[in-house]
């Protein structure tokens, strides 16, 4: 979303929001038990878990395009029958015309947002992956991603004390190595937002109020980190980047849709100490140069 926004294909990109709730994807059926991200119907207030909790549906829509009920659904559509070769993820890159699946890979997805619609894009220019920064980038996503985006998720999911401990002591030093990387430059690779920086940005967003709880991720939270902390709001500060940040979104579908994590389905208060649109120091200290 934050690419799409940046590059100025929101008239050239509709985007339709499922629910953060995850639900049975077949609740006709008692022997298939998946779960999965369902779309809000057209007129929905109120959203109801299949334990019949209820939730809003604010900025949720339909799949006004194709009429699905789930993700699910969309991927059987795309395959005419029914899709077997994976899981049924989001976000998706979908083909109104052909009524199928050009994408599903995030980071794939990201770098075609980048640049394979430039002739309809209102910012064409932006690059977010130049190709002078490009070895610097491929180096930088080797580590962050499966030590900080991933690394988390292999915290939270961890099923042994020692796969835990493994995960997060690498995903603590990488947090570490990050944070000496923004003492020395206003972003992840000098004084330039690139792709990167966005792919971190949207794990350290959750990290206070999803992450040190749920993930068990409770070392040290982002706001301990100086730099980290301002060059977060820094980013979050970019009107293009937070209109891609909906707490309520992100908060309910991690504390409301993984029963052997949280049974009850609570969603935990915000942390108060979190305020993204407060002053920060990384223009004062890192100059954009003309």
């Amino acid at each position: 979303m934050a690419f799409r926004a940046l590059k100025g294909l929101e008239d050239a990109i509709s985007v339709h929001t499922v629910h953060p709730t995850w639900k049975r994807t077949r609740p006709d059926d008692p022997s298939d038990l998946h779960k999965g991200w369902i779309f809000a119907e057209e007129g929905q207030d109120t959203f109801f878990d299949d334990d019949g909790r209820a939730f809003g549906t604010q900025a949720c829509t339909p799949d006004s395009l194709n009429g699905c009920r789930s993700v699910r659904d969309l991927y059987d559509l795309a395959v005419g029958g029914e899709y077997t070769a994976s899981s049924f993820t989001t976000p998706i890159l979908w083909d109104s015309k052909e009524r199928t699946i050009v994408n599903n890979e995030s980071s794939e997805i990201c770098r075609m947002l980048n640049s394979s619609f430039n002739a309809v894009a209102k910012n064409p220019g932006l690059d977010l992956y130049p190709d002078s920064l490009k070895e610097k980038t491929a180096e930088l996503e080797e580590w962050i991603y499966h030590d900080i985006n991933n690394g988390v998720y292999k915290s939270g999911f961890a099923k042994s004390q020692g796969a835990y401990d493994e995960a997060v002591e690498k995903l603590y030093a990488a947090l570490d190595r990050v944070e000496a990387l923004l003492s020395e430059s206003r972003y992840l690779c000098g004084d330039t937002v690139t792709g990167i920086d966005i792919w971190l940005f949207m794990t350290l967003i959750r990290f206070d109020p999803v992450y040190v709880v749920y993930f068990k991720c409770s070392k040290k939270c982002i706001r301990e980190y100086p730099n980290m902390f301002n060059y977060v709001k820094d980013l979050f500060q970019v009107p293009e980047i937070a209109s891609s940040v909906d707490f309520f979104h992100i908060r309910t579908h991690y504390f409301t849709s993984h029963s052997q994590l949280n049974p009850f389905a609570i969603v935990p208060a915000m942390p108060t100490a979190l305020d993204y649109s407060k002053p920060h120091n990384r223009d004062r200290s890192y100059p954009i140069k003309e």
